[in-house]
């Protein structure tokens, strides 16, 4: 209950529709109630057949069982009640009950309507409120929770679980309200009309409690499961669709579909087992309430044919009152379990909401605009949290403003790392990094981000239109601004032979352009947010000749001015760099210009570019 108590917690903003929600509740349980009492006046004007007068019955019905503190109102409405429906013959008697009892259901279903609308509001509106906030927790959350995470389990907690949160939010504020203020109304009439029956027909209520903890719990462990297994299905999916192509290529869409049917199968076999103990609940309390039922009517038979005790309306109205307290109790038989699921789910959603970002400003964070002087390296080490050894082993490099620093090295050799300490995208595990002699934890990441912009091997594009990607975190910019980005990062004519030009939407990761066209889109990006410092990682690995010569030349521009960091592939691109790092396991080997390193017949430098010039 505690985490759906937390879940609860949502609710702040929508308390006045939740007010409004709870008074038409109990309006709706109140008229539930009249309309069926209305049926004991019915049936004495219909079996009153030895004289009696219903005006006298229903005087004394209202009377029988009152508190003495309601004795003075139960009068009044008794009289006032008596004075509009039992004036006149018999044919206006019972005109007038048959309209009080249309009217009763007429203004219960409206309350019910109203009850159920505001209430749906209230729902929506907190599990919104969910969605959103652990969609924004994502976003502050560092690189190395998605390195540890799979994409389809993070998607599937915030659509599928935080769904499976929404659809018990009702149980709570509209089972627990409304059925238990049904129970009470019905309750009420059926002890001002026997209180030995209606003591004896909640005897099944123990036992029917003791039934739905014991499944409340076996649910919320098998719901846990459940939500695994979809992430599963999820993750599945998101990988197959998104390495569609290499599914293709090898051939593989047989084994793809046995793994995934596995999985459906699993949860198609949890799925009934769910069911199987969910549903067990409301139909047990139903078969209990209904065998009690079967010896209320025997014995309550009796009471009106045998000892004449009680009157057959009276009976039957009791009966009446009995058996509509059923569907509540079945009802709120499966509240618990429905509490007891969406706890399990909401449990992967606060799960991602208590992780603590790692990489956040801190109290001390202060406001860098610009980039004035150096970047340093001061004895940087790193490894990730889930290994001890060293990605990055006591860097120390001194960069300074407008210089270009390549980086090379083997695969694995920590250049990638080495770039992304800069954003911040992790933090050093030793060391620091200084700019302009401020360490980088001290300046807000807002800031930092800002005075950088980064050109990946892998170029990301939304799926949204090419001037939508160029402009994408850019404010205010104008349409001229976009087209000069373009123009300088060798993207303006291929953009305008598109279909829509710059309004064609570029797809899926870009899918509907050629390696070489997302990425001058992407320089063209960062040409526009023109950021003092500059990190291309890779950026022309994966291109033809043709393309890359487009795409340097875009770089070149790019880099002019600028603050540059390189991670290169093709050592032919960076000969006229200002220094070259040579990285070897964490460690930097080397450091010098192209034609100095060239020199160094046993370096790791000229062995690179031996055997990149022997494969060309």
């Amino acid at each position: 209950m505690k985490t759906y108590f937390r879940v609860l917690k949502y609710i702040k903003p929508y308390k006045a529709h939740l007010i409004a929600s709870m008074i038409f509740t109990i309006f709706y349980s109140l008229l539930n109630g009249l309309s069926v009492y209305l049926t004991i006046p019915l049936l004495e004007t219909l079996f009153n057949q030895h004289g009696v007068n219903a005006k006298t019955v229903i005087t004394k019905k209202l009377n029988t069982g009152a508190t003495n503190w309601l004795n003075g109102l139960e009068e009044k409405i008794s009289t006032t009640f008596n004075s509009f429906v039992f004036e006149g013959d018999i044919n206006q008697i019972l005109l007038r009950i048959c309209f009080l009892v249309l009217f009763a259901f007429l203004a219960k279903n409206i309350f019910g309507y109203l009850q159920s609308y505001f209430l749906a509001f209230v729902e929506q509106g907190m599990i919104k409120d969910l969605r959103n906030e652990a969609y924004f927790h994502l976003h502050k959350l560092p690189m190395s929770f998605f390195k540890n995470e799979k994409t389809g389990n993070l998607i599937s907690r915030i659509t599928n679980d935080v769904q499976v949160v929404q659809n018990s939010i009702s149980a709570i504020f509209l089972n627990l309200i409304r059925e238990p203020l049904s129970i009470l109304v019905f309750l009420f009439i059926a002890v001002s009309i026997s209180w030995q029956l209606t003591l004896f027909s909640l005897l099944v209520l123990p036992v029917s409690i003791g039934i739905i903890s014991w499944i409340g719990l076996l649910l919320r462990k098998q719901s846990a499961i459940l939500q695994e297994k979809l992430s599963e299905i999820t993750t599945i999916l998101h990988e197959t669709i998104t390495g569609v192509k290499i599914v293709k290529a090898f051939g593989m869409e047989s084994y793809e579909n046995k793994k995934f049917s596995e999985q459906t199968k699993k949860f198609f076999k949890l799925v009934l087992k769910i069911t199987r103990i969910r549903n067990s609940s409301p139909h047990i309390t139903e078969v209990l309430s209904v065998f009690v039922g079967v010896i209320l009517i025997y014995y309550g038979g009796q009471l009106v044919l045998v000892e004449k005790s009680l009157k057959a309306s009276e009976f039957l109205g009791f009966l009446f009152s009995i058996f509509q307290m059923m569907p509540p109790i079945k009802e709120l038989s499966s509240v618990n379990n429905r509490i007891q699921e969406s706890s399990a789910a909401a449990d992967r959603v606060f799960e991602i909401l208590d992780t603590e970002p790692k990489i956040k400003n801190s109290k001390d964070s202060i406001s860098k605009k610009s980039f004035d002087d150096k970047i340093i390296f001061d004895n940087v080490s790193f490894h990730y949290d889930d290994s001890e050894e060293l990605i990055l082993d006591s860097i120390n490099i001194e960069v300074k403003k407008g210089s270009i620093i390549a980086i090379v090295g083997s695969s694995g050799s920590g250049k990638t790392t080495l770039v992304d300490l800069i954003p911040r995208f992790y933090d050093p595990t030793s060391g620091k990094i200084l700019v302009d002699g401020i360490d980088l934890k001290n300046i807000t990441i807002e800031d930092l981000r800002a005075m950088m912009g980064i050109v990946t091997q892998e170029t990301i594009l939304f799926n949204d239109t090419v001037k939508n990607n160029i402009s994408y975190g850019i404010q205010n910019c104008t349409d001229d601004d976009i087209i000069n980005a373009s123009i300088a990062a060798n993207a303006h004519n291929f953009i305008l032979e598109l279909p829509n030009g710059y309004n064609t939407v570029v797809g899926e990761k870009g899918t509907k352009l050629s390696g070489g066209q997302r990425q001058r889109i992407a320089i063209a990006r960062a040409l526009l947010k023109n950021p003092p410092i500059m990190i291309f990682d890779e950026a022309t690995s994966a291109l033809d000749n043709e393309s890359e010569a487009l795409v340097q030349e875009a770089i070149e521009r790019l880099m002019n001015e600028r603050t540059t960091f390189v991670i290169a592939h093709r050592l032919s691109t960076i000969r006229n760099a200002d220094r070259i790092i040579v990285l070897d396991k964490g460690k930097i080997v080397q450091d010098g210009k192209h034609d100095e390193l060239l020199s160094d017949e046993n370096g790791i430098y000229k062995k690179l570019y031996e055997l990149q010039f022997r494969e060309l």
